[in-house]
């Protein structure tokens, strides 16, 4: 852990000793300064997102009964998704001056993906709205 520390410490004092000026106007300052920043940032981000799913996954197999509860979670994600994605419209979409979007065609597939998520985050608002208020009903009835 500490080696990963003073890696990003030594790219970071290497960005900062360039100077802001040099940085936003040199491509060949940015490329061999803020480049191996960013590189190292993807690699770090990677490994961690891999980390963290190698170790969920593993905590899921040791324990069947937690892998059968998460499978029927994600199914009923993966029914209120679909139910979501059938609510949702493809029509076209326009900005301000009445004309279309690029990708906002009729039909198109990402309308119709980005209402479901619309509609998705809905569902699941109203859900956990509606075990709010009956949780605060509940506690206002037992005081």
């Amino acid at each position: 852990m500490t080696a990963i520390a003073v890696v990003g410490i030594i790219l970071l004092v290497r960005v900062l000793m360039a100077g802001e000026d040099a940085v936003e106007n040199d491509v060949a300052v940015q490329n061999s300064v803020v480049s191996p920043l960013v590189s190292f940032s993807q690699y770090l981000l990677y490994g961690v997102v891999i980390v963290t799913l190698v170790l969920s996954l593993w905590g899921l197999f040791k324990n069947p009964e937690n892998l059968k509860k998460t499978l029927l979670g994600v199914a009923a994600l993966g029914v209120l998704f679909v139910v979501a994605y059938f609510m949702a419209d493809s029509d076209v979409v326009i900005d301000n001056a009445n004309k279309v979007l690029e990708g906002g065609e009729a039909g198109s597939s990402i309308n119709q993906f980005t209402g479901a998520g619309i509609w998705f985050s809905i569902i699941l608002g109203g859900i956990g709205l509606t075990f709010f208020v009956i949780d605060l009903v509940k506690g206002l009835i037992k005081s």
